[in-house]
């Protein structure tokens, strides 16, 4: 199948040629590396490890992976993968999240960083705790349960665009996952590794960060309860 991988960045430059090395590139056939306003050389060393670069000068996770979905929407691909470039994530395991889809005829499969291996801090509270939140509400309201908002993720292409995204910020994931419950889709959550990231996080690592992903995340979540 052909799947392409969507790789959002900012500032990443001493991490991103990590990530794209361990991509596994007999399972990838292009990898889309979406610079999102940084200010480092984060799309020269991306350049170098032979991905495709995009820029996108709104600073926001969700606009990053829009310019990457905008980029493949007319292109040959059956299968989307996003995962992070702090190198948090391991791509070696990118094989546990695309399997579901093509064995089992999944649309949509979570990595989720709760049930798998992490090194120890990696999982900041803030983020479990969100999770947790997030994840309670989705079960209340849509009656489908995950463990986890985490990046890494696989979803069917046709499928990412009928659930027509719209989020700009930090509600990117749960928008995701909440729209594909609204849809029905077929979901799995597989366990994924998880090592402390390179670099300070943009969203946990400061209080600011960490207030307006929360905001945003709930905002999300009570505006798609009242959508139809």
């Amino acid at each position: 199948m052909n799947i392409a991988l969507i790789l959002p960045a900012y500032n990443e430059e001493e991490s991103i040629g990590k990530v794209i090395d361990e991509i596994p590139k007999d399972i990838i056939n292009e990898i889309v590396v979406v610079n999102n306003n940084s200010t480092d050389l984060t799309a020269g060393v991306a350049a170098s490890k032979g991905a495709t670069v995009l820029f996108e000068s709104f600073q926001g996770y969700g606009a990053a992976c829009l310019k990457g979905i905008e980029y493949l929407r007319n292109k040959e691909v059956e299968i989307i993968v996003f995962i992070d470039g702090d190198y948090s994530d391991y791509p070696s395991e990118m094989n546990k999240v695309i399997e579901p889809i093509i064995n089992d005829n999944y649309d949509m499969v979570i990595g989720s960083r709760v049930l798998g291996k992490k090194e120890k801090g990696a999982l900041t509270i803030q983020s479990r705790f969100g999770s947790i939140i997030a994840g309670l509400l989705i079960k209340l309201f849509w009656g489908v349960k995950y463990t986890d908002l985490g990046p890494f993720r696989a979803i069917k292409k046709e499928k990412l665009l009928e659930l027509n995204m719209t989020d700009i910020w930090y509600g990117w994931t749960v928008e995701m996952q909440i729209r594909a419950a609204k849809k029905s889709f077929k979901i799995k959550e597989v366990p994924v590794s998880y090592r402390k990231r390179i670099g300070k996080s943009k969203v946990t690592g400061t209080i600011k960060g960490t207030i307006l992903a929360s905001i945003i995340i709930l905002k999300t979540i009570f505006s798609e309860l009242f959508k139809k």
